[in-house]
């Protein structure tokens, strides 16, 4: 009786020796495979992500309000040469598009106040809505990985194409899926998972 009852006490420091190591290798697949999740980029067939970000004169404009429209969902930044390549093509875009259903929504990036991003609009005569996302909240929802990068919104507020770096929108080429989406409205989330981009 002495004796099962000594590999009894030596059998249960073992047993927890073993059920926290469990434990442990647990948590850490765990952390691991959320961090991972974490990191996962914003891509073609999956939702938008809603904001709230005030527009030049500190209003707040919030992308679900834009739902039934191709939304233009660009971050930039005033310092930003492709960004100042890039700002004359969607104005041309935004202009050829007006009285349909399409916005152009340009996320400034800019840490400085608004006076900076706002004279940067007039010296480039942009007319479409600039937001502005002082502290990168947005832009690190998006998961971006630098500027210019754009997001085209269905009309269901489904990611329909990204584009990293710039685009001459003037181009035909540049404004496919856009021209797409307003023709033939939004299509299934699967189908732009597979579009090439």
């Amino acid at each position: 009786m002495g004796q099962n009852d000594n590999e009894k006490e030596a059998g249960l420091p073992k047993i927890a020796i073993i059920a926290f190591v469990v434990v442990v290798v647990a948590v850490v697949i765990f952390v691991v495979m959320g961090q991972k999740r974490s990191f996962e980029p914003v891509k073609p067939g999956t939702d938008s992500i809603d904001f709230t970000l005030p527009d030049l004169k500190g209003n707040p404009v919030s992308l679900k309000s834009y739902r039934g429209k191709v939304v233009f969902l660009n971050f930039w930044a005033t310092w930003c040469q492709p960004c100042k390549d890039e700002i004359p093509s969607m104005e041309a875009l935004y202009e050829s598009l007006k009285g349909q259903p399409f916005e152009i929504l340009a996320v400034s990036v800019d840490k400085d106040g608004p006076e900076v991003v706002e004279a940067f609009a007039k010296k480039f005569n942009v007319t479409f809505p600039i937001l502005h996302d002082r502290k990168g909240t947005m832009k690190e929802a998006y998961k971006t990985t630098g500027v210019p990068e754009t997001f085209i919104i269905d009309q269901n507020g489904v990611i329909a194409e990204k584009v990293w770096g710039p685009r001459d929108w003037t181009e035909q080429y540049s404004t496919v899926m856009i021209q797409d989406l307003l023709k033939n409205g939004p299509r299934k989330k699967e189908s732009y998972a597979t579009s090439k981009e």
